[in-house]
């Protein structure tokens, strides 16, 4: 048995989000399914988070445990015909056995872009949100500043508590103003600054803002919650100082809308490759598997 991780992009304009739900169209319905057509056998695919519906990726982790000896190139270019066109295979590697693209996730980066700008384009209405008032970098930047470190995010989080602990550390959270709309550069935020320089201080060219955040994980609809309260920030609503409170709050209530989901794409996903911990887990797989011989678990790997 082996495990493999796949590192996708995909548009997520037409698919419920990752996670499988019924009657809708998801990603982890349509990855799995290319994935059993490719290797003959019953695949269960984990991501490293479940994107929600209308999401995007240009580096989400997706690991599944085989049987197969296919090379892991085969897998690569053999998933070509099976995907379509807005699922996309970027790179696969293959993990010791029993690796998992969320419980081995260390850290992740989001981004989220604006089209900041008079007049809406049709072309963007399922990549950016648009928002046609000016909005306050500098004052935005100055309040996302306040959210670097260890919190309780639970303010940002939707129907909290979805999780056993609502605190996190953000390492990252930078806005930058930027001429072109260029999400998919693993490099963006060093050629937006480069483009930002060489048209000096043209507000009006420069119609596309991005936020970078990154953290050790994130809470549901954490980022599109913060985006809304920190644009509240850029209208000259709110100051700083408001969203410090609304973080010390801790309520939901307080904070600003969940901005639209086509902003949001997830870039990278760090994992770290920790052999004992992973052979602890699957340790307790077979354990499980053992004392509750029909028990089904998710984690465990599912094959003919």
């Amino acid at each position: 048995m082996r495990t493999l991780c796949l590192t996708l992009s995909y548009d997520g304009t037409n698919y419920c989000g990752w996670q499988r739900q019924p009657g809708e169209t998801s990603l982890q319905e349509i990855v799995e399914r290319a994935l059993s057509e490719f290797t003959g056998e019953r695949i269960h695919a984990a991501a490293s988070g479940r994107t929600d519906a209308r999401v995007h990726a240009i580096g989400q982790l997706v690991s599944f445990h085989t049987a197969t000896d296919i090379p892991v190139e085969g897998f690569r270019w053999g998933l070509v015909t099976k995907l379509p066109d807005d699922i996309v295979v970027r790179d696969v590697v293959e993990r010791p056995y029993g690796f998992h693209a969320r419980f081995d996730a260390v850290r992740k980066r989001y981004r989220y872009l604006i089209h900041n700008a008079r007049v809406a384009s049709p072309f963007l209405r399922n990549y950016v949100w648009w928002h046609r008032g000016e909005l306050d970098l500098d004052a935005m930047q100055a309040a996302a500043d306040l959210l670097v470190g260890t919190h309780d995010f639970r303010c940002f989080e939707t129907q909290w508590p979805n999780r056993s602990s609502s605190i996190r550390t953000v390492s990252e959270a930078q806005w930058t103003r930027c001429d072109e709309w260029k999400p998919w550069s693993a490099d963006c935020r060093g050629d937006m600054a480069r483009s930002s320089l060489a048209l000096g201080s043209q507000p009006s060219a420069l119609s596309f803002l991005s936020f970078d955040i990154a953290a050790d994980g994130f809470l549901y609809n954490m980022v599109r919650a913060i985006v809304g309260t920190l644009v509240h920030v850029g209208r000259g609503r709110w100051t700083a100082d408001d969203v410090r409170r609304i973080l010390e709050s801790g309520d939901r209530r307080l904070a600003g809308d969940t901005a639209p989901p086509q902003g949001l794409y997830l870039m990278e996903v760090e994992t770290v490759v920790d052999e004992a911990r992973i052979a602890e887990r699957v340790a307790r797989w077979h354990s499980r598997r053992d004392s509750v011989p029909h028990a089904s678990n998710d984690e465990e790997p599912r094959t003919k």
